[in-house]
């Protein structure tokens, strides 16, 4: 592989646009005024796709910039924790009685019973449904003036892990007055509230003083969404910015080394091959992609030591599953590709993933495929590919996001009936495979049920896993605090200052 040059001179082009973009530093808010903390400069590589609704990607955005919360929370272990349920119990196999803290959402109002089982009754139905409730039912009522019970149509044994998730945060009564929007706009329980959303290009948060866990020490946080890679590095290599997530590989090695931190995380960067339309229908033309891909070439070149050859859909982070993992199940046998047409997508947002797909599309095409390159912004490919408009995608997917719980990817990403299965799998013996791992209760059991239905899903080839990531965050030296962990959910929180 040819050597990269950094582009320096895109980056020194980019500067300027980005000195507007951000508050300077110190104790004072945009109108000069004092305050109590410094506020944060933050540079998301995500702009919302969703209008900041909670029930899809952009949930994620909003917890890591501790606006949001659930019932529960993952530690440090990856297991459920309390969060706005200070502790709860299993009634039978189906019901569970969780017991609120007492807290207050940022419009003042209280979290009530009926607050929380209104909130959750509104993800249960939103269209699509989030990906933590894929294939999960599940009603929710009050039971005197701190208790929520919570019954699920069939046996959830990780209900308190599921809740968790970002998609599932509790917001206040008025989020929801819209008919088909939820406004997190003032209505969630966080230390830092959402006060101001300028589109796709920026937003600001003030601290909310009443948060039940403790006042927040900075005084707010002034966000920019900044898709280009070379963009937010630059930002924080010239002090524009306190914290720049996603920093690109290439331009690691420009930032001083105390300002950049990898973190192993739970993300997977992967092939998917649409199993349902176009060329990759054929499973032989799917094995004669995987056979042409040579994963090593992606974690020591596009990822310069940044990540770890692809294995399966669960890496190294999840430390259980290399120890029980079982060879894929049912692969076909490679046909000849002898000049078949295909159309590969990525997106930008993370920059590996374009020169991923190049890489790709190298190695397809020395298998004897036609390739095309289609390259967009997150939010202006998301729809398409989830409807099935290109013959292959590369994606860069936390496999522990949605809950906590590993079947829940295997679920929304490779079922019949998943939310977010951009493959188009659906394959019979692939969902009794899953449906038993959901079923299993036993830690270790399910751990091996999760194994034995990745093996299935590889077996389809309709995924080959390329690598799996870790992440570097740009940290500036007068920031301290910063919370970085392996399922990417948090980033700032109320010891988060600089």
């Amino acid at each position: 592989m040819p050597r990269r040059t950094r582009p320096l001179l895109a980056a020194l082009a980019l500067a300027p646009l980005l000195a507007g973009c951000f508050a300077s530093g110190g104790g004072t808010d945009a109108t000069g005024d004092a305050q109590d903390g410094s506020r944060l400069r933050v540079a998301l590589a995500f702009p919302p796709a969703e209008n900041l609704s909670p029930y899809g990607a952009d949930s994620t955005i909003l917890s890591r910039l501790g606006v949001t919360e659930g019932l529960t929370a993952l530690d440090a272990n990856g297991t459920a924790a309390p969060a706005l349920a200070a502790s709860w119990r299993q009634e039978n196999d189906r019901t569970w009685l969780f017991t609120l803290r007492e807290a207050t959402f940022q419009d003042g109002s209280a979290v009530t019973p009926a607050a929380v089982a209104a909130a959750l009754t509104h993800a249960t139905q939103a269209e699509p449904a989030p990906a933590a409730l894929a294939g999960v039912t599940l009603t929710a009522k009050t039971e005197g003036s701190t208790g929520v019970r919570i019954t699920t149509g069939d046996p959830d044994p990780v209900l308190p892990l599921r809740l968790s998730s970002p998609s599932l945060a509790i917001l206040s009564t008025r989020a929801y007055d819209k008919k088909d929007d939820v406004d997190p706009v003032g209505t969630a329980t966080g230390p830092f509230e959402l006060t101001k959303v300028m589109g796709a290009t920026a937003a600001t948060l003030d601290r909310y003083d009443d948060y039940w866990g403790g006042r927040a020490q900075a005084a707010g946080i002034d966000v920019k969404f900044v898709a280009d890679g070379t963009a937010r590095a630059s930002a924080l290599r010239t002090d524009q910015v306190d914290l720049a997530e996603a920093i690109p590989v290439a331009q690691a090695a420009t930032l001083d080394k105390a300002t950049r931190e990898a973190t192993a995380t739970t993300r997977t960067t992967s092939l998917l091959l649409n199993t349902e339309k176009g060329a990759f229908k054929d499973a032989g033309l799917r094995a004669a992609a995987r056979q042409a891909v040579d994963t090593s070439a992606f974690a020591k070149g596009v990822y310069e030591g940044y990540a770890d050859a692809g294995v399966g859909i669960y890496g190294p982070a999840v430390t259980w599953a290399a120890g029980k993992r079982t060879e894929p199940v049912g692969r076909a046998e490679p046909e000849k590709p002898e000049g078949t047409r295909i159309t590969l997508a990525t997106y930008d947002n993370r920059p590996e993933l374009p020169e991923a797909a190049q890489v790709l599309k190298q190695q397809l095409e020395k298998a004897g495929f036609d390739v095309t390159l289609e390259v967009r912004e997150y939010s202006r490919l998301e729809s398409d590919a989830l409807a099935g408009k290109f013959d292959a995608f590369v994606l860069a997917r936390n496999t522990l996001v949605d809950t906590g719980d590993p079947i829940s990817v295997l679920a929304s990403d490779y079922t019949c009936d998943g939310g977010y299965n951009i493959a188009q799998l659906c394959d019979k013996d692939v969902d009794r495979a899953v449906a038993k791992a959901e079923d299993t209760g036993d830690t270790a059991e399910r751990q091996d049920a999760a194994m034995a239905a990745e093996a299935r899903i590889l077996g389809t080839d309709a995924v080959v896993p390329l690598v799996h990531q870790r992440i570097i965050t740009g940290v500036g030296t007068h920031v301290r605090g910063a919370l970085l962990d392996p399922y990417e959910r948090t980033l700032v929180g109320i010891g988060t200052r600089r």
